[in-house]
């Protein structure tokens, strides 16, 4: 065999080598992404007049919560929580609300907290456990306005269960498309060695899952929207980009309200800055969700807002 046929046996030897291990590796990868994130939630807060609920979702799912009712409501929000979170870090948010008037309900979606479930989905079946919560939420809170605040894959879950027929939803910091959400996370680590390992995690979602790519594109669900929108992320988020969040924006019917939290990155955009907070999120609420607001006026586009 000659040197030149030698040297490309070896290389293609490595080659196979390396593919080999990065199957391997990003198997386990995905499954430490995908794997339940369950935890104890402990008691329920006092003071906010709180029930503890179990509701059954689509998802195969029994979806733990928390419902709190203050003396005299403005409506009633639902609360989703990011990835590997919980209703726990919903929690400011439902205070922030009680104090303005507002009943809420915090749930875990499916795999995270004390819900059941084998796998997290990145919002194919957690949609089923929005949908649950938001019927709950129109049953015990009858011709009262409904809203929704969803947090990373609650807003994506969100986006995927819609039409929820509410009348204002929030969406903090919610990837566009799953190919997208993964490689800003693969890219932030690898840089420019990102698109291999990204395509590689996204060939296991259907090996793993059974889900396909297409499957998990939020955006596309925002023309069916039909009730004002707020989209917020961090100025210097490099899982949910600026431009990424713009999209979604431009994506969204009106009416619809833009907030891009300076220098916030892929955190909680309520701690990051809660005078802001007050003012885009709960100001938005406020404009959309209060009682006695005639339809006119619930579905006249926004003022405008600072970025």
């Amino acid at each position: 065999m000659s040197p030149t046929r030698k040297t490309i046996k070896r290389l293609l030897t490595v080659a196979s080598c390396l593919c080999a291990g990065g199957l391997i590796v990003s198997w386990f990868v995905a499954g430490a992404l995908v794997a339940p994130c369950p935890c104890v939630i402990g008691d329920a807060p006092i003071g906010w007049n709180t029930k503890t609920i179990a509701l059954t979702s689509d998802s195969g799912s029994t979806i733990s919560g928390w419902h709190t009712r203050p003396d005299r409501g403005h409506g009633v929000v639902v609360l989703l929580h990011g990835i590997r979170g919980s209703r726990l870090s919903m929690v400011e948010r439902a205070r922030l609300l009680h104090d303005a008037g507002y009943a809420t309900v915090m749930i875990d979606l499916q795999s995270h907290g004390e819900s059941l479930g084998e796998v997290i989905t990145v919002g194919h079946l957690e949609q089923h456990d929005v949908r649950a919560a938001v019927q709950y939420a129109r049953r015990e809170h009858p011709g009262e306005p409904i809203g929704v605040i969803g947090v990373s894959l609650g807003g994506a879950a969100a986006l995927l269960a819609s039409p929820l027929d509410l009348d204002a939803l929030v969406l903090e910091s919610v990837y566009p498309n799953i190919h997208a959400a993964i490689d800003n996370r693969v890219s932030a680590k690898l840089g420019p060695l990102s698109p291999i390992p990204t395509s590689l995690l996204l060939i296991q979602l259907q090996l793993r899952l059974g889900i396909s790519p297409s499957d998990l594109r939020p955006i596309d669900h925002l023309s069916q929207i039909e009730c004002p929108v707020c989209i917020a992320s961090g100025t210097s988020d490099r899982h949910t980009t600026e431009s990424e969040t713009r999209a979604m924006f431009e994506a969204a019917p009106e009416p619809k309200s833009l907030w891009l939290a300076d220098g916030a990155a892929h955190v909680d955009l309520l701690n990051h800055d809660r005078e802001a907070y007050r003012q885009q999120v709960l100001g938005f609420l406020n404009r959309h969700l209060r009682t006695g607001e005639s339809t006119t006026e619930k579905h006249a586009p926004p003022r405008n807002e600072p970025e």
